[in-house]
């Protein structure tokens, strides 16, 4: 019987010498996604696609040179930030979110390594993308990030792409800014110098983005959300509002969201009702070449991180926000700030 047992073995490690097919090529690795699905890789993705706006907010800065294609190309205003030997690349479209779905037969066509899925888990997403990977035979991974994971995400990203390098530098550049946001909030608090903000949107800036939600994680972290509502909208639109309810809030500080009607608030006896319009304190959120708090909520939101925190409480800021903006463009992508461009986006 031992004779046989050996003899087994024998047999066993001939044929995993033959057939490598019996355990992981060499040019191939493990990676478990953050769903906990198990995927079979090659040692470094050579190209990808994105599941949505949102995933190609993080991962275009990271490694445009292996995009099959955008989720969705970018606006006039916002092509002056992107590189032009990738302006041209097709729109595949989206998974989840937005008017368009993802086509499915370009996406075959472009034959990608996988494709990637940046943000927060929805309910059924595993199910739904395991569907699509069996129909399409293409690995769909799903990464989680929300604003305050973002570092954690982008190691992650670097490790699914099977290079670490770049990933790790965006990681510590999110990491700092996180702890010097949360330094400078810790003494604001401590005054109890917390300003009450609300971030309006919409055609007549009568839709906020309510506290509690995914999108206005943001606002929340350096001022105090007067926007409370019973059933908060969790997509990007915002719950709808009406002026009485403005007033009531009377928060500290308007927010008003890029190319709304911001410009016509100042002039206008109804919105004047409110104490922020009367003392000058409502602002236009930035944009370039997605807004910096939401539109969507993706690691473009640490510009508005400093943006505001600067706005709100320059009294307590110990960095230069021009500096930190520039190194933003300049690591993300590889613009050099001027200082008319600089005034374009914050003025």
């Amino acid at each position: 019987m031992f004779r046989k047992r050996i003899c087994l073995l024998l047999v066993l490690s001939v044929m995993l010498a033959l057939f490598p097919a019996f355990s992981i090529a060499d040019n191939a690795r493990e990676f478990t996604d953050s769903l906990g699905r198990r995927f079979v890789l090659p040692e470094k993705l050579e190209k990808i696609a994105l599941s949505g706006p949102l995933t190609q907010i993080y991962a275009f800065p990271l490694c445009p040179e292996l995009l099959a294609g955008f989720s969705k190309t970018f606006s006039t205003d916002a092509e002056k930030y992107i590189p032009d030997e990738f302006l041209s690349l097709p729109e595949l479209g989206q998974l989840y979110g937005g008017k368009g779905t993802m086509n499915l037969e370009a996406l075959l066509a472009a034959a990608p390594d996988a494709v990637i899925d940046v943000g927060q888990a929805k309910s059924g997403m595993a199910e739904d993308l395991d569907k699509l990977g069996e129909q399409t035979g293409i690995p769909f991974i799903h990464i989680d990030a929300t604003v305050q994971t973002v570092p954690e995400a982008y190691r992650k990203l670097g490790e699914l792409l099977g290079d670490s390098t770049r990933a790790e530098q965006f990681a510590v550049w999110c990491e700092k800014t996180l702890t010097d946001i949360s330094s400078i909030m810790e003494k604001v608090d401590a005054d109890g110098a917390r300003k009450s903000v609300v971030y309006c949107l919409g055609p007549k800036g009568l839709n906020v983005l309510a506290n509690g939600s995914y999108h206005a994680e943001i606002v929340s972290m350096v001022a105090e959300n007067a926007a409370v509502v019973d059933n908060v909208v969790s997509n990007g639109d915002g719950n709808e509002i009406d002026m009485e309810q403005l007033i009531l809030w009377d928060a500290d500080v308007l927010l008003f969201q890029h190319n709304s009607i911001f410009e016509e608030v100042g002039d206008s006896s109804t919105w004047g009702q409110l104490s922020a319009v009367r003392e000058g304190e409502y602002y236009e959120i930035p944009s370039g070449p997605y807004g910096w708090i939401s539109s969507p909520p993706a690691v473009q939101c640490y510009l508005g991180l400093l943006w505001l925190t600067d706005t709100l409480y320059p009294e307590y800021v110990d960095f230069d926000l021009k500096e930190e903006v520039s190194a933003y463009y300049k690591l993300f992508y590889g613009f050099d700030m001027t200082d008319d461009a600089y005034a374009e986006l914050v003025g």
